[in-house]
């Protein structure tokens, strides 16, 4: 099994918590710190986590900078669905995260453009510092689907119907998400100087398993994690079972 360090938490609402003093304590001892942010339900509880360090313990992100992992394609920045909007109503509107170092991929326009335009922007802010990741039911981080590439870098994704039907909750009645994103690619995310991967519920459990118990396979995404020499997994008990024993 892969070096990864796991702390595993009796409960998601602990290991939520856990994982944002963890990445408070990296911009305290470090504010300029380069931050790789995820979306979706697991990263509720982290974001008001960190909202509240902000807001009772003084945690300052005025020089810290952000990229996300992805955004939909031609989904526009105020849909209540699309990751920009997340990100402002779960964090970037409570903290003092400079607007203009909060950035998103451009899914709205030439995609290649974006795409290139979005590793140069990494680039030159030094690369990411510390990346949270979340990982899906089928093993995809980021989006970056199975059969993906362990090199890739942003790109734009074709979703699977699975990943489509996991985030069409989040959509209004009657709409599914686009089938497309523009996500960092594996390589791009391997790049960051430390990963925290956040997964919690039995429903990740088996992702999580196939991605450090078996051998690294483009089959499970999540798997290419073992390469990396940093990377610490905050998760609960149920979603560490298939790794007991």
């Amino acid at each position: 099994m892969t070096k990864a360090q796991f702390q595993v938490f009796a409960s998601a609402r602990a290991a939520a918590k856990a994982a944002a003093a963890h990445i408070a304590d990296m911009v305290r001892a470090r504010p300029q710190t380069v931050l790789g942010l995820a979306t979706g339900k697991t990263f509720v509880p982290v974001y008001a986590a960190l909202v509240e360090l902000a807001r009772e313990r003084g945690l300052s992100f005025a020089q810290a900078s952000s990229f996300n992992l992805d955004e939909y394609v031609g989904l526009p920045a105020g849909h209540p669905a699309s990751f920009r909007r997340y990100m402002e109503e779960n964090f970037f509107r409570h903290v003092d995260l400079p607007p203009d170092r909060a950035l998103l991929p451009e899914a709205g326009g030439d995609a290649a453009t974006a795409c290139l335009a979005y590793e140069q922007a990494i680039a030159a802010r030094g690369g990411i510092d510390v990346q949270l990741l979340g990982i899906g039911r089928n093993g995809h981080i980021g989006f970056n689907e199975p059969g993906s590439a362990f090199d890739g870098r942003t790109q734009v994704a074709d979703l699977t119907p699975s990943t489509i039907a996991a985030n069409t909750s989040d959509f209004p009645p009657g709409e599914v998400p686009p089938p497309q994103a523009i996500t960092m690619g594996i390589g791009t995310i391997l790049e960051a100087r430390e990963i925290v991967l956040v997964a919690t519920g039995d429903g990740k459990a088996e992702a999580l398993a196939r991605s450090f118990r078996d051998k690294p396979n483009t089959d499970c995404p999540g798997s290419a994690l073992q390469s990396h020499g940093h990377v610490t997994v905050f998760c609960d008990d149920a979603a560490y079972a298939g790794l007991k024993g």
